[in-house]
């Protein structure tokens, strides 16, 4: 069995970070987002991957991926040249794919669980898809499944009016090659695009075996702002494991699960985890709170910050209390020392600035 990894689209609902890089490196825990992906797909035992991306971000995700070996695996990367939908990246994927099944997994989706038993009940029931999906509140802003008692998908409508069940399409499929000839059948959509949710409605027409999987732990779509919070505090709270690598002065607290690492220093500060802290940066005379990554190369001085994701290179200073907040690479939010007191700001499109 092989893997495609959706790693393109614009990110647009993540703007202005996804700007200047790819949403699927955004990080989670202080980990790109694909990483996780990546490491489930492997977890699964599947070492053939393809990482379909963008001419906008894909030089990035190659750099930041490279070919696979750190994991031990071969990472082959296919160019999608226009966002045509997640059943034209399948048939930009053809060549590679050839006659094998294959996991389908959405590069900026994250599940609190390993695929591992999905591939196997594939591989011992042997439909032609297995897909996953997720009770939700909202199911008209996804495509959802109608399925009978035992799990088999009768329907799938994309985005309906009318929902047949509130049962959403998670971003994991699994499918064998027949996949490839329903696509082949389909028309672009509306808007424009070949979907995927044609492409199994079209198994289902054929005549074939479409199983689902109804997940019962947390999903997380993470392209908007406060999902990108919500994994972060969800990974954190259930993956994080303590451990200081840097320096902590005796003036410091360290309570709950930490990490602090190489090359950091903690000066009369507290730091009430789950909080992950990179290399090379320093928290002085601030507290940070639960929920929080803050990434390499960062100085928190004189601050409060909590359930937040700061990135790499950043400074705060003098900010008395930062929450529920994602600040990308490079920025500097700092204190107004003058005696006039005005907000001074530098913001590209598309930010979001609440006082």
């Amino acid at each position: 069995m092989k893997a495609i990894i959706l790693s393109g689209g614009k990110g647009t609902r993540l703007r202005p970070l996804t700007y200047s890089g790819a949403k699927q490196l955004v990080p989670v825990a202080n980990k790109p987002i694909l990483f996780y992906c990546i490491e489930n797909i492997i977890q699964a035992g599947i070492k053939d991957i393809g990482m379909i991306i963008a001419p906008e971000t894909g030089q990035e995700i190659k750099d930041t991926v490279g070919d696979g070996s750190r994991w031990g695996v071969k990472i082959k990367y296919i160019m999608q040249d226009t966002p045509g939908g997640l059943a034209h990246a399948i048939k930009t994927a053809r060549e590679f794919l050839a006659d094998s099944s294959f996991v389908m997994y959405l590069g900026d989706n994250l599940i609190g669980t390993g695929i591992e038993k999905f591939v196997d009940e594939f591989n011992r029931n042997k439909p032609e898809a297995l897909i996953l999906l997720k009770e939700v509140d909202d199911p008209k802003q996804f495509g959802v499944a109608d399925v009978s008692e035992n799990g088999k998908v009768l329907r799938l409508i994309e985005k309906p009016e009318v929902p047949p069940s509130n049962l959403a399409l998670v971003g994991i499929y699994i499918f064998s090659p027949k996949i490839h000839d329903a696509i082949e059948i389909i028309k672009p959509s509306k808007r424009g695009e070949l979907e995927i949710t044609d492409a199994i409605q079209e198994l289902i027409n054929m005549g074939c075996n479409v199983e689902s999987f109804v997940l019962d732990m947390w999903w997380l779509d993470t392209g908007k702002k406060d999902d990108l919070l919500t994994a972060n505090a969800i990974v954190l709270d259930e993956w994080l494991k303590g451990s200081i690598n840097g320096a902590v002065d005796s003036a410091s607290r360290i309570l709950g699960r930490v990490v602090v690492g190489r090359n950091s220093v903690i000066k009369d500060s507290t730091i009430r985890g789950p909080v992950i802290i990179g290399e090379n940066t320093t928290v002085e005379n601030s507290f940070v709170g639960p929920h929080t990554s803050i990434g390499s190369n960062v100085r928190v001085i004189r601050s409060s910050v909590e359930h937040s994701v700061i990135m790499d290179e950043t400074e705060l200073s003098n900010i008395e209390r930062l929450d529920e907040s994602i600040v990308g690479r490079r920025v500097k939010v700092v204190e107004n020392r003058r005696s006039h007191k005005a907000l001074r700001l530098m913001i590209g499109d598309d930010s979001v600035v609440e006082v």
